[in-house]
């Protein structure tokens, strides 16, 4: 029997994590640990509170380390990385973030593995992320054997620095349509809890409050929307930097209670059994899990165009797809929904078979399974051609 490929997940975040927390949970959970056997590494800053993966790992048959660091240069991370490939006899360390990517990088050229990395996008803000960390990262990833891009913008930023087309490869992120399934009997109780009127048109929108979000641009948009339809509402879970100025910008258009900044909520099925339409305004994105989850909950979406959001929203088909930074479409293709239920329902629905099929997460579990198994190949050709060689 052919022993398991051994891989290493790796990834390092603060607080509670996005999207690429649950595709790596989920992931190594629904493994077949005949084939793959997965450790799930998480590196921790103990100066952090807010930090609960290891609370969503716990409820999963998931094989979770974490190692602390005290500060976010702590060298003392790689040596204890390495004790853990050898432990475990790893041979694909599987990154997710610019940190993890440069110690699976530093991991391959100490202990041999095979360096892989997910990229998410560089979807972070600050000038040193910006003008340090992610040129840092391209330039790394350039040179790894392969990486898994979550849409095709991330891919192309990838080839346009660099990396050989033949070793990026795009995977959209999936979603497990048990998990997230609308019960229409709870849509009453879900609005109640939420102090929603029956009359109510509610607008929802879920995501970290940070700037590439662009929260402000929803909340200008309903402004506008509101003017021609007193009976919107906007609901925004999330928690983030830029709450405090969305709370003031509010205040400013005059919204009222109108709009309700919720906060950071894990309830999000029950919120969307609230929702008449889910809203994402980013202006840049990987592949949003946010918007799976609204299509999968038979959500209506308007999104913006950021990221892989139009390669997974099929414009006019899936939901309604608008140009990034414009208020005055947002409020114009949310305006649609309210006007035209009907047709805000076919949306949904063929939403929900995309989902089911090419967005499930077992279809995304098998293409990057095969990229392991791509990997575990080489390795093993690799070794004995080395072999070979040292016996001539």
């Amino acid at each position: 029997m052919t022993p398991p490929i051994r891989v290493l997940e790796l990834r390092s975040v603060r607080g509670t994590g996005g999207g690429p927390e649950k595709t790596i949970l989920l992931g190594s959970a629904r493994t077949d640990p005949q084939r793959f056997q997965i450790t799930v590494c998480y590196v921790r800053d103990r100066r952090d509170r807010v930090f609960s993966i290891d609370a969503k790992a716990a409820g999963l048959p998931v094989d979770y380390i974490e190692l602390e660091e005290s500060h976010s240069f702590d060298v003392s991370v790689l040596p204890r990385l390495r004790r853990l490939v050898r432990d475990r006899a790893i041979e694909i360390v599987h990154a997710h973030d610019y940190k993890t990517d440069l110690l699976a990088w530093l991991l391959a050229r100490t202990e041999g593995v095979t360096p892989m990395s997910t990229a998410h996008g560089w979807t972070g803000h600050s000038r040193r992320e910006r003008g340090v960390y992610y040129p840092i990262d391209k330039w790394l990833l350039a040179r790894f054997p392969r990486v898994v891009a979550v849409s095709s913008d991330v891919r192309n930023e990838l080839v346009r620095s660099g990396a050989a087309a033949s070793a990026v490869t795009t995977v959209l992120n999936g979603i497990d349509g048990a998990a997230f399934k609308r019960d229409r009997a709870q849509e009453a109780a879900a609005r109640s809890s939420l102090r929603l009127d029956a009359t109510d048109f509610v607008v929802g929108a879920v995501g970290r409050v940070e700037p590439q979000k662009r929260f402000d641009l929803l909340l200008e948009a309903f402004a506008s929307l509101r003017t021609r339809h007193s009976h919107v509402k906007l609901l925004i879970a999330g928690d983030g930097s830029r709450l405090g100025a969305l709370a003031d910008q509010a205040r400013r258009l005059g919204l009222g209670d109108s709009c309700r900044l919720l906060g950071n909520r894990t309830d999000v099925v029950d919120l969307h059994h609230a929702f008449d339409v889910f809203v994402q305004s980013s202006d840049y994105e990987g592949t949003p899990n946010a918007v799976l989850e609204a299509m999968a909950l038979e959500s209506p979406v308007v999104a913006t165009s950021a990221g892989g959001t139009a390669e997974i929203v099929r414009h006019g088909i899936d939901g309604l797809i608008v140009a990034l930074g414009d208020s005055r479409a947002l409020a114009d293709a949310i305006e649609r929904v309210v006007l035209s239920p009907a047709a805000a329902r076919t949306m949904t629905r063929s939403a929900r078979r995309r989902v089911e099929t090419d967005l499930s997460f077992a279809a995304r579990m098998t293409a990057v399974e095969t990229i392991y198994v791509e990997l575990s190949r080489q390795r093993a050709d690799a070794q004995t051609a080395h072999l070979a060689a040292a016996r001539t």
